[in-house]
């Protein structure tokens, strides 16, 4: 195959293939100067609550919108702490900085590399004690109230919900659900013994619309869902100024509206979601089948109670930099999420963290590897992905390390 003949990621053919449609939420906004609020946000909105399999959806301008207004609308408050993981995008722990909170981490499972349950357990029963008042637990090592949790659904896999939501009941903590890589991804709930869709579980929350997303805008916005119509209401005064009507103004608020162009073009893809995902599930299995006996390859883990969107398909590699090099050379393109944990980055060394003490995710950082994976992924380009792997991975690399 010729250089670059499989991108990363292809956001080109999709929108052609859309073109006529998506050209048509434009002309239909200039015709009308609808650009802010109105019908097209309000159909997107109920059709992607109806998707999630709840009652209410906020659009916002973007994911990390969604999770700070899902935050603060849930009650977290300025100075209390709120339990999330390392092993995510910087957006997780800006929302909640930004919402006043301040992030404390667990460690993540390392097949997953979601929240690890029994590492919340282990950090609720033997590094906090227990307010007696709220009964919610209070750290140890900040002596701050943790009153919220937020577990991230991470490359399109959910999060173990069961588990976390037995302990956040136990411990009396709000939870609300990152979803922003986890559009459609379904969780098999024991307790419930039924299917739930990836943010129908917890008290609220959130998704992105960034383009590279299952679902994506032609831009930047978010949304907040819920089944709590109070939660929702708040969202939607943070979101315009506060404004419970046009200039009157219940609370302080934000300009992170979502934009009417932005959720015609949602709505329209909103349809195919469902054809979408089911490809990259296919793709997966492809993966699945041409790599599983690579040596020294660990590809993705998906579990019994997991239905996976596979956002993105990541892999563990023993050298990453020789990979990633060998596949650019081959013209295959490669991502890595994310290369330095949230507790040793530059942004949160005030919040006094040290390298080893998450140690699976510190180990899941440094050779996680993410290939070509998006619903158009032609089975010719994903065999031409497996063999270049095979020549720079496992036993085939004795013999080819030179290529390597």
């Amino acid at each position: 195959m010729s250089s670059n003949q499989v991108s990363f990621l292809d956001l080109i053919i999709s929108h052609v293939q859309m073109e006529e449609e998506l050209v048509g939420v434009f002309r239909a906004a200039l015709r009308t100067a609808g650009f802010i609020g109105g019908k097209p946000v309000q159909d997107f909105e109920n059709a992607f609550a109806k998707f999630c399999d709840v009652s209410r959806c906020v659009g916002v301008s973007s994911g990390t919108d969604a999770l700070r207004f899902a935050l603060m609308a849930a009650g977290v408050r300025p100075g209390e702490g709120v339990l999330t993981v390392p092993n995510t995008f910087i957006a997780t722990t800006e929302a909640i900085s930004q919402a006043g909170a301040h992030p404390e981490f667990v460690d993540v499972d390392e097949q997953t590399y979601n929240m690890d349950s029994e590492a919340l357990r282990e950090f609720l029963e033997t590094k906090c004690d227990r307010d007696q008042v709220t009964g919610k637990p209070v750290s140890r090592r900040t002596a701050r109230l943790i009153t919220a949790l937020v577990p991230v659904h991470l490359y399109g896999q959910t999060a173990d919900m069961d588990s976390i939501l037995s302990l956040a009941e136990a411990w009396n903590l709000i939870v609300v659900e990152d979803a922003c890589q986890a559009h459609g991804a379904e969780y098999f709930s024991r307790n419930q013994n039924r299917w739930r869709r990836a943010g129908s579980m917890g008290k609220a929350a959130a998704f992105s619309f960034y383009p590279g997303k299952n679902l994506g805008a032609c831009g930047e916005a978010g949304a907040t869902i819920t089944n709590d119509p109070n939660l929702a209401q708040r969202v939607r005064m943070l979101r315009d100024h506060g404004q419970a009507e046009k200039y009157y103004h219940d609370m302080e608020g934000y300009n992170g509206r979502l934009d009417a162009i932005q959720a015609g073009i949602l709505r329209l893809k909103l349809d195919r979601l469902a054809d979408w995902n089911r490809e990259r599930r296919e793709k997966a299995e492809t993966y699945r089948d041409l790599l599983g006996d690579v040596d020294g390859l660990v590809l993705p883990f998906e579990p019994s109670w997991s239905r996976a969107v596979y956002h993105l398909y990541v892999v563990r590699v023993p050298d990453r930099q020789k990979l990633q090099q060998h596949l650019n050379e081959a013209g295959i393109g490669t991502g890595v999420h994310y290369p330095i944990p949230l507790h040793l980055q530059k942004a949160y060394r005030v919040l006094g963290y040290d390298k080893g003490d998450f140690p699976v995710t510190e180990r899941v950082a440094a050779n996680i590897v993410s290939l070509p994976m998006y619903p158009q992924l032609s089975r010719s380009q994903q065999e031409f992905v497996a063999q270049a792997v095979k020549e720079c991975v496992g036993v085939a690399q004795l013999a080819t390390a030179d290529r390597c």
